[in-house]
């Protein structure tokens, strides 16, 4: 279990999008001698210019010089995205204000946002794929509803990261070296390179591989905390927990490598063979949070007494055939995503805030006993292991992208396996009490969750004049999502609670039993509109209607019901223009987002999920690009207005009366902000380009704004968690490039801004919050932060 995490905002957007004229994507630098981005959005490729939806693409060169190694990097500079993270390897991205709060759990909802690695889908339940950027020839951002081509987990956008293909035309490679130091913290670095190999004329490879090393800047400081139940019966130095043995500077350090094979073989002139292997590995240690309590003294400090550390490895193998069947273009590709990661995480806050609130109320504490009867620490600690198993296979065919009538469409389909296992332990408590076959486990999960999706899918677009195109699209999809396995105490032991009672024989690997085996599934239609009218060969406006779809799921709560799939309608008016050196896109937009999958730490801290509520979201993103000698100018931005529009209840009613069963109430009334994303989000970037000598050299300074975000979308624990801030990050980079040589200064977060993700505690905010001030140094919250002011030196070279 991870732990979860006006009007001046008004004027400053209003007079952005004004002296700027904003709306919808930041410069691919992957593009010909006309300024021409190329992207794939669409499944085929078209010129960003072209395409009739909000587009944002970062091209090679782009990713370089914006210092983009990871995804939180990317997120920073696409205009309409945010993201909620815990740490490297764990963070959910948003779209356009579609969020209600989700914390990631691994039988919660599946994510708003689809990520893709190339043509494969690489989504898991936890969070994207934290890929190092490197070699990659764009990431695309496409804003709002992509369910017609890309389907179940792209509802509210999709992230397309698409790798530079092998050359066939001569050997060439590049070399790149960094060396990092940040703020309150130490020394990192990163190694990268790859090689192209021509093998033979119709046979090429790319190899690349890359090393990153992180340095920490959250300091795990000294502390102690008495435990109350413990102090009554043995005294105070018997009940007093440090953490000295786990006091370190510099605490949260990572260390990422990888590489990538990729293979083009060309056949004949019309069929090419793709196969890619590529891998990571990732350790962290320590966590990503600083804390927000009585113990600490400024920020990037924590309090934990437990050890900290995840590995996080995974390897995708993918093949796609690309050839020609008369004059259509047909694509079959699929591939396999084998993931694995093993955490460690303190869970003391929920033990030491159990303790004290049982002792206040019933005297006796969190009591656990040993084989001899006598109480132990309730201190808590989690180990857990995840494996992720994902097929995909994908085959589409599209007519000639020149024909009046075009169609594009295929059949889709895939399956995710993830096995879940979480040990919470107790050290020495009684055999009685622990889950049987585990080892001193409290409570244990394991669990095997499967995800189906099956699809047909299809475009079709007809040119009515020149000038006038209409498309309708649609996809049919079939899901299936179960989940199987046990949860909870060992029964009887330590819980009389009969929804932790063995059911079954176990199904799966480390369960002593089945205490749950549940299954959903549901077949549907989407549908997507758009009209395109050519205005001159620089200036397109179009109008869509789109649908996008999140599939339904179990609770692992066994009396609750399952969750159904909810729903995204996007109106959006947009348009593409060019004038000279200035590049003017937008889009305005209203999204109708229905039956809700709001998850919530329920009951004992177990995830719920109910679908609880209708959210409407109207805004407007955009980018305007200067462009002229030497000079390159970019604004970006996005408002959001994104609001519930009927009551959020605590108890699930039709027609959501709060009064309605007895004991129902309102957590949030209709008109509450939805939280995690912010209604204003800006980007400015200035770059100078001119000759030194024999050199090129490079000025560029770049800006990111993110305004006030709710923590929660419930009113109570929204007040607890506080709002999040508004911050702004500024970025610098100067340096000299021969050609085959380069070197650059840089520095990011330069004025060392403070900045806060998404906050969260270990339990029930209530309890872990202290609402009832049982103890005297209060509640302990942790805050995800941004990452220090970071300062380094780049040195390339080419070969």
């Amino acid at each position: 279990m991870r732990i979860l995490p006006s009007s001046n905002r008004r004027h400053l957007a209003i007079a952005l999008f004004a002296t700027s004229s904003l709306v919808a994507v930041a410069p691919a630098s992957a593009q010909d001698d006309d300024n021409a981005i190329i992207v794939t959005a669409q499944k085929r490729e078209q010129n960003l210019q072209d395409v009739a939806a909000s587009v944002t693409a970062l091209g090679t060169a782009k990713l370089e010089e914006l210092q983009v190694n990871d995804l939180q990097d990317v997120v920073k500079f696409l205009p309409s995205v945010t993201v909620q993270s815990s740490g490297p390897g764990f963070s959910q991205v948003y779209f356009r204000g579609v969020a209600s709060g989700e914390n990631a759990n691994h039988s919660a909802s599946l994510p708003t946002v689809g990520t893709y690695l190339d043509e494969m889908p690489i989504t898991t339940i936890q969070g994207a794929l934290d890929i190092h950027a490197y070699d990659l020839a764009r990431v695309e951002a496409l804003a709002g509803p992509q369910g017609t081509l890309y389907g179940a987990s792209s509802m509210a956008g999709t992230i397309k990261m698409v790798t530079n293909k092998p050359d066939y035309g001569k050997t060439y490679g590049s070399v790149d070296l960094e060396l990092n130091t940040v703020t309150s913290g130490g020394i990192g670095g990163i190694a990268e390179g790859f090689l192209n190999v021509p093998i033979t004329e119709n046979v090429a490879a790319r190899i690349v591989g890359w090393y990153r090393k992180d340095a920490g800047y959250i300091d795990n400081i000294p502390g102690s905390r008495v435990y109350p139940s413990l102090e009554a019966n043995y005294g105070t130095a018997a009940a007093t927990q440090t953490n000295a043995p786990y006091v370190k500077e510099d605490y949260n350090d990572a260390e990422t490598y990888g590489a990538r094979l990729a293979l083009g073989i060309e056949l004949d002139d019309n069929w090419t063979l793709r196969p890619t292997v590529m891998g990571q590995v990732q350790t962290t240690n320590g966590n990503y949070a600083e804390e927000r309590s009585s113990a600490v003294t400024g920020h990037y400090q924590t309090v934990q007494y437990n050890p900290e550390h995840s590995k996080d490895k995974w390897l995708q193998a993918a093949l796609t055939i690309e050839g020609k069947i008369g004059n259509w273009d047909l694509v079959a590709t699929g591939g396999h995503l084998w993931r694995d990661d093993e955490t460690s995480q303190d869970y003391s806050d929920y033990a030491y805030f159990y303790d004290s609130l049982y002792y206040s109320l019933y005297g006796s504490g969190y009591i656990v006993p040993d084989n001899n009867g006598d109480q132990v620490s309730p201190n808590q600690y989690v180990e857990g292991k995840d494996k992720y198993r994902r097929l995909f296979g994908e085959l589409r065919v599209s007519s000639p992208a020149d024909a009046p009538v075009r169609f594009i469409g295929g059949i889709f389909g895939q399956s995710q396996t993830h096995y879940i296992t979480q040990h919470y332990i107790i050290d020495d408590i009684a055999d009685d009490i622990q889950v049987p076959g585990t080892v001193d486990n409290i409570w244990l999960t394991a669990q095997k969750r499967v995800d189906r999706d099956l699809a047909a899918f299809g475009e079709l677009s007809f040119d009515v004049t020149d000038k006038l195109t209409l498309t309708g699209g649609g996809r049919v999809y079939y899901y299936k999502n179960s989940l199987e396995g046990f949860f909870g105490y060992n029964n009887p032991g330590f819980s009389s609670n009969p929804q932790y009672l063995c059911a079954a024989p176990s199904t799966v690997p480390g369960a002593p039993c089945n205490n749950l085996d549940k299954s959903t599934s549901d077949t549907n239609f989407i549908h997507k509109l758009n009209a395109t009218y050519k205005v001159t060969d620089d200036v397109m406006v179009y109008a869509t209607w789109s649908r996008g779809f999140r599939p339904g799921g179990i609770n692992r709560r066994g009396i609750l019901p399952p969750y159904g799939p909810d729903t995204l309608d996007n109106y959006e008016i947009g348009w593409k223009t060019q004038f000279g050196p200035v590049t003017f896109n937008g889009a305005i937009y209203q999204e109708d987002w229905k039956n809700i999958q709001l998850s919530f730490l329920g009951q004992s801290g177990l995830t719920e999920i109910r679908n609880a509520g209708i959210a409407r979201i109207r805004g407007i993103e955009g980018d305007f690009t200067y462009r002229q000698g030497g000079l390159t100018l970019t604004l970006s931005g996005s408002y959001n207005d994104a609001v519930i529009r009927k009551d959020f209840c605590y108890i699930v009613s039709e027609d959501f009366d709060c009064s309605l069963p007895a004991g129902n109430y309102v957590l949030a009334p209709a008109g509450t902000q939805l939280p995690v994303t912010p209604q204003f989000k800006g980007n400015a970037i200035a770059r100078y380009e001119f000759p030194l000598g024999e050199w090129d050299g490079h000025i560029q300074i770049a800006a990111s704004h993110i305004g006030k975000r709710r923590n929660d979308l419930r009113d109570v624990e929204n007040a607890l968690l506080g709002n999040l801030k508004a911050y702004t990050t500024a970025d610098v980079s100067l340096g000299v490039d021969a050609g085959k040589y380069r070197v650059e200064l840089f520095a990011t977060n330069l004025f060392n801004a403070h900045g806060v993700v998404n906050s969260g505690t270990q339990c029930l905010e209530g309890v872990c919050g202290d609402t009832l001030g049982l103890t005297a140094g209060g509640g302990v919250f942790y805050d995800y932060v941004i990452k220090p002011r970071l300062v380094g030196i780049k040195v390339g070279a080419d070969f």
